[in-house]
């Protein structure tokens, strides 16, 4: 019997599903696009829509990779310590870590609402100074070190604190709620240990708040009308756990990336993927659609499963310009055209992380996002365009995000075999080489 195993390329338009526009007639920037190629790959293939957690459940971005890339049942480590990999910092293991950035404030009712935030370019040199005035101060036995990610952002490693599960006290979506009181989840493993660093945690960003008021660079900002950066708020606790699966060990496949930002070289790094990154060009989408492929390819020498993210599509979905998103969309499916030839050979997806609804307030929503796999051995259903309405009555459904990964393997001929063990973990593919038995 032949070994007809094929890989996986999962390409990902961060942000890609969306919410009927009134401007454009009731659709979504998907539908309303013009996009030859995603059609084409939608008639000759399997259509789904892409739910990550359900009906109507909002993710952030690395939640859904994270059950993307097959890893729902693997504790997440936290997006504070995966952005730290993906700038080329070092982390250190089993601490407690967490984003820390500068805001300035409002006091409005007994509460401080959070305004700006430093700017790249002007505010380098004073963030860096603020940031040195915080770091390396102890608190119930606690020492808080920095290690910096970019302007006005850095890690908190909280060397000596036992638990990273405190709620986060950086407003996300500061329109609604104010600067937050970091509190024991209500989940934590310990809550006694929780409970007493979400109090040593706030009493450390009280007195830094004190600090940051009273340093010259503020008071040189605020005598100069500039906005005064003293509020540091932090959120995406982290764990790196040494003990954690790498990519091929959870999966069975040899993984790959695409990456464009700090978010998806860390991803690849915690996996231990092998990488290839390439700052996105947002002036020409289509060509940097088309070099992203073309790396995939070069990747596609060594491994089995290769992940190309897109952040374009995200960014115009935060620009609350529908039109705009249909622009990139439709530049987009031109770079896409030499998947087209791949599916002939392998077995090729494109979908979103999440939706991006381009009207409205929303941040991220739980909208469904289309789905098209095509390749060799594909039976492909009615579905004859891309696009969410279209989807809905594909024949693949409605997939959550941890149902991505088991369907490619399944289509690239390589499922894992429910029965069979061929190893100690139940991995998410046939594992690409168990240990073999030694022989004299």
């Amino acid at each position: 019997m032949n070994d007809d195993r094929l890989p996986i390329v999962l390409v990902i338009l961060d942000g890609l599903g969306d919410r009927a526009c009134p401007e454009l007639n009731g659709q979504t920037p998907c539908e309303a696009a013009r996009t030859p190629v995603l059609d084409t790959l939608a008639r000759r293939g399997m259509n789904a829509v892409h739910v990550p957690f359900g009906p109507g459940r909002a993710t952030s971005s690395e939640f859904a990779h994270w059950s993307l890339f097959g890893f729902q049942r693997v504790a997440f480590p936290g997006r504070a310590a995966i952005e730290a990999l993906g700038v080329g910092q070092s982390p250190p293991p089993a601490t407690p870590l967490f984003h820390l950035a500068l805001r300035a404030g409002e006091l409005r009712e007994d509460a401080l609402w959070l305004g700006a935030r430093a700017q790249r370019g002007r505010d380098e040199a004073d963030a860096e100074a603020l940031f040195a005035a915080l770091a390396g101060r102890s608190h119930n036995g606690v020492r808080f070190e920095l290690l910096a990610l970019r302007t006005g952002e850095c890690v908190l490693v909280a060397q000596g604190a036992e638990t990273r599960e405190v709620s986060d006290s950086d407003a996300l979506f500061d329109h609604i709620h104010p600067w937050m009181r970091p509190s024991a989840l209500a989940e934590a493993a310990d809550p006694g240990a929780a409970h007493a660093f979400a109090v040593t945690l706030e009493h450390w960003l009280i007195e830094s708040r004190a600090l940051l008021a009273a340093h010259p660079v503020n008071r040189r900002r605020r005598s100069q009308g500039l906005s005064v950066l003293d509020v540091p708020v932090t959120k995406w606790a982290s764990w790196l756990d040494p003990a954690a699966p790498s990519f091929l060990a959870q999966t069975g496949l040899r993984g790959a990336a695409v990456t464009d930002t700090a978010l998806y070289r860390g991803l690849a790094r915690v996996l231990q993927m092998q990488l290839a990154d390439r700052a996105y060009d947002s002036e020409d989408p289509g060509a940097d659609m088309r070099a992203r492929l073309a790396m995939a390819e070069e990747l596609l020498a060594h491994a089995d499963f290769v992940h190309v993210h897109v952040k374009a599509t995200d960014e115009a979905g935060h620009t609350k310009r529908p039109a705009f998103k249909q622009s990139v969309i439709e530049a987009i499916d031109a770079g896409l055209e030499p998947l087209l030839a791949l599916a002939d050979r392998a077995i090729v997806a494109v979908t979103g992380d999440h939706a991006t609804p381009s009207v409205g307030s929303l941040l991220h929503s739980g909208d469904p996002t289309p789905f098209v796999v095509a390749g060799p051995g594909v039976r492909a259903d009615a579905i004859e365009r891309f696009g969410e309405r279209y989807a809905l009555s594909g024949s693949g459904g409605r997939l959550s995000a941890d149902d991505v990964l088991p369907l490619l393997a399944g289509l690239s001929n390589q499922p894992f075999f429910l029965g069979h063990r061929p190893g100690a973990r139940e991995s998410t593919a046939l594992p690409r080489a168990p240990e073999p038995m030694p022989v004299s």
